[in-house]
Formats: structure tokens, C-alpha cells, sequence
């Protein structure tokens, strides 16, 4: 059976969806420092700051401090600082030169884009081998490359899912800029995520963009701002294909009663004419 978006119970009720507020401003602005909040009830958030007002906390999502919610102190376990992970350095080109524009992936050309139909036959392949969602690997394609097999990050991912080199040697991927190759490395890694975080589309996508260590080390989505809008980006593509798909599914459900409906009455006809 196909795996389909299967996120978490922690991910509903009235916390998360403050979580997920908070989030949202977070990502809206341009500041980096943030706070993790544990709650005692399982839940946590990670909002911008907070403030001990008259014996109770206030938690602000934005740095203006015009919106905030109210908590007593007994409700929070803990605070932590969590900062944007580290910029990796990489080191200078030797021939500025001969550099493309940094606007865009070093290594996309005119011809690199696949057609649609090519793209969809290598997703609906690695999809079916390894028992993934086509439009979750399609969405992670979009998010990754826009679709480009000859994408290069400035941190040194390639191709349609954007495999690092280490990454790529471990799934038996030679050449990351081959569709084939790519799309069929990145399947088996989303495959293997899937199958450690138990389904859970939004904790794979945080450890694709992040890695699983980080995943495991914040026991979910890190407080990073790049992971957290990657992982909103997918799921958000995600649920737009599935909801077309099923749209499309109910069309073509009732045109087929529609035809059947139309044969059963003209044989009617004939009977009766008969």
C-alpha cells in the first residue's frame, strides 16, 4: 500500500496549532534568535522570546512583542536557545572568472529540465520499487531542484533530489547528475527515512534537508529557519497534488456513473421499443 501523509498526533490540538502561529511569524521575519519551550504536557514551540509578567509567562512569536500568549510557569519545563545551524564554509574559487552567477545553480544548463512526462515516468519507477508517494517525491523534486537534473548547491548537493557526494556513494548513485540514478538514490533514502521515523512525512522531510541526527537530537522538526520552511514548502506542495489527485478521482468516478447511467437508459429504450 502506498505510504500517504501520515503526521503525527503531537501535530494537532491547540498547542501545536500555536506552535505552528509561531512558526509562521518566525519564518516572516527576519531575525534569527529563537527559544525552545518545553510544556509539561509533551508539547513544545519555539517562539522568539518570553517575559515574566506579573508572575506569569508571556510568549512572544515575533521580536515587536504585539501578540503573545499567556502560560503559567507551571506549565513550561524548560527554555533553550536555538540558533540557525552554522553556515559550512567553502572555500573560494581559485578562477572567479569563470564562475557562473550566483543566482543560480552552477551547473543547470538550457537542456537540463526533464519533460514533464519523463519526470513523472522516473517518479511513478522509484516510486513503485520502493513503495513512496509519486507526489511526495515529486513535491521533494520541486522543492530540491525545480525539476533541473543538472542543479548544484553552493554546499555541493546535485541533481533532481539533490544528493551530496557522501550521501550518493552510500546509495550506490555514480553519476548524481543521471535522472535515473538520482531519482532512484533519493527514493531509497526517502524510503529508508520513512521507514525510521514510522511514516511521519514531516519528520522524514526535516531529516532529508537536515539530517537524521539533528532530528533525533531535538526529538523532531530542529528550530532550524531553513529546516522548518523546507519541511512547511513540501507538505504544503504534497497535500496540493493529492487533493488535485482526488479531485480528479471523484471526476472520474462520476463520469463513469454518468456513461453507465446513459447505456442503462438507452437499453431500457430498446427494450421498451421492443
Amino acid at each position: 500500500m502506498t505510504r500517504i501523509r501520515n503526521l503525527s498526533a503531537s501535530e494537532t490540538g491547540a498547542w501545536a496549532l500555536f506552535a505552528a502561529l509561531c512558526l509562521t511569524a518566525l519564518l516572516a521575519t527576519q531575525a534569527r534568535a529563537a527559544e525552545r519551550i518545553t510544556l509539561a504536557n509533551g508539547f513544545d514551540m519555539v517562539c522568539n522570546h518570553h517575559a515574566i509578567v506579573d508572575g506569569q509567562v508571556r510568549v512572544f512569536p515575533r521580536p515587536d512583542e504585539a501578540n503573545y500568549v499567556v502560560l503559567k510557569p507551571e506549565a513550561i519545563t524548560g527554555f533553550e536557545a536555538v540558533p540557525d545551524p552554522p553556515v559550512a564554509e567553502i572555500p573560494a574559487p581559485t578562477n572567479t572568472a569563470a564562475m557562473p552567477s550566483p543566482s543560480l545553480p552552477p551547473s543547470r544548463s538550457a537542456n537540463a529540465t526533464l519533460s514533464t512526462a519523463d519526470l513523472h515516468q522516473l517518479l511513478s519507477k522509484a516510486g513503485a520499487e520502493h513503495n513512496v508517494d509519486e507526489d511526495l517525491l515529486a513535491s521533494v523534486v520541486k522543492a530540491e531542484s525545480g525539476g533541473h537534473s543538472r542543479a548544484t548547491s553552493r554546499a555541493g548537493a546535485r541533481g533532481l533530489m539533490q544528493l551530496m557526494p557522501g550521501t550518493a556513494r552510500q546509495l550506490g548513485v555514480s553519476d548524481s547528475f543521471s535522472p535515473d540514478q538520482n531519482v532512484r538514490g533519493g527514493t531509497t533514502y526517502l524510503d529508508w527515512l520513512l521507514t525510521r521515523y514510522h511514516d511521519n512525512i514531516a519528520l522524514t522531510l526535516a531529516a532529508y534537508n537536515a539530517g537524521p541526527e539533528a532530528v533525533d537530537r531535538y526529538h523532531g522538526i530542529p528550530p532550524y529557519h531553513e529546516t522548518r520552511a523546507y519541511v512547511a514548502r513540501v507538505v504544503h506542495e504534497f497535500n496540493r497534488r493529492v487533493s488535485v489527485r482526488r479531485r480528479m478521482a471523484t471526476s472520474a468516478v462520476g463520469q463513469t456513473r454518468l456513461q453507465t447511467r446513459v447505456l442503462t437508459s438507452g437499453e431500457d429504450k430498446r427494450a421498451g421499443s421492443e
